[in-house]
C-alpha cells in the first residue's frame, strides 16, 4: 500500500465543456497542478488524466476522470483499488447547484444530493464515507431540471469570481493535506463575497 492522497476533480472531458459550471472540479485540480508544477498524463487503465506530485512530504495524485460525469465512479473505483487507498485519503471536488456561486463546503461524508458523479462514486466504492468539496455554482430558479444551467459556460464576471473561489478551495485542499479535515473545514468553508456585487446577499 502506497502512502498517498487522491484528489479527484469531477467534470466532463472535451473542449466544449471547458469553463462550464459542471466542470468546477476539473478547474480546481488544474489549478492545483499548476501550483504544484505537476504534469498531466493520460492513464487508460484508470480512464483518467493523472498528475502525480509531492508537497511537504505528502505524495498526491490529481485525477480528472475521462469517463464523463455520470460514470466517474469507474475511474475513482479503479484508482482506489489499485493504490489500496483508505477513503480517509480521498477527496472529491464537485460542483453544487444548491450552493450559491461563491460558497465552498468541505464535508467528511454525505449523500450525493442528486449529483450523478457522486452517485457513481458511491456505487463503485460502496460507501459515502469519503470527503467531498462542493463548489457552489448556484441555480437560476427552483426547477429541478437544470442541465442547461450546469452545462452552460461561466460569464466573464462569473469567471472572475470563480478564480477567487478556486484559489480559496486550493488553499483548503492544501490545508487538508497538511493539517487534516477538521482544520480545513473550519478555516475555509463559507462564502466568498463578489467584489462586483458588494453588499448583495448570497
Amino acid at each position: 500500500m502506497e502512502d498517498l492522497y487522491l484528489i479527484v476533480g469531477l467534470g466532463n472531458p472535451g473542449g466544449e465543456y471547458s469553463k462550464t459550471r459542471h466542470n468546477a472540479g476539473f478547474m480546481l485540480v488544474q489549478m492545483l497542478a499548476n501550483r504544484w508544477r505537476a504534469g498531466w498524463n493520460n492513464e487508460k487503465r484508470f480512464q483518467s488524466r493523472i498528475a502525480k506530485t509531492e508537497m511537504d512530504g505528502k505524495r498526491s495524485v490529481l485525477c480528472e476522470p475521462q469517463t464523463f460525469m455520470n460514470l466517474s465512479g469507474e475511474a475513482v473505483g479503479a484508482l482506489v483499488k489499485f493504490y489500496q487507498l483508505p477513503q480517509s485519503k480521498l477527496i472529491v471536488v464537485v460542483d453544487d447547484a444548491d450552493l450559491p456561486l461563491g460558497e465552498i463546503r468541505l464535508r467528511p461524508s454525505g449523500s450525493s444530493g442528486g449529483h450523478h458523479g457522486l452517485e457513481s462514486i458511491e456505487q463503485h466504492l460502496g460507501s459515502r464515507e469519503y470527503a467531498r468539496l462542493r463548489i457552489g455554482i448556484g441555480r437560476k430558479d427552483s426547477r429541478r431540471e437544470i442541465s442547461g444551467h450546469v452545462l452552460g459556460k461561466l460569464s466573464d464576471p462569473e469567471m472572475v469570481l470563480m478564480e477567487k473561489i478556486l484559489t480559496r478551495a486550493s488553499d483548503q485542499v492544501e490545508t487538508w493535506l497538511k493539517h487534516g479535515l477538521q482544520k480545513a473545514m473550519s478555516q475555509f468553508n463559507g462564502v466568498i463575497e463578489d467584489s462586483n456585487n458588494e453588499g448583495k446577499k448570497q
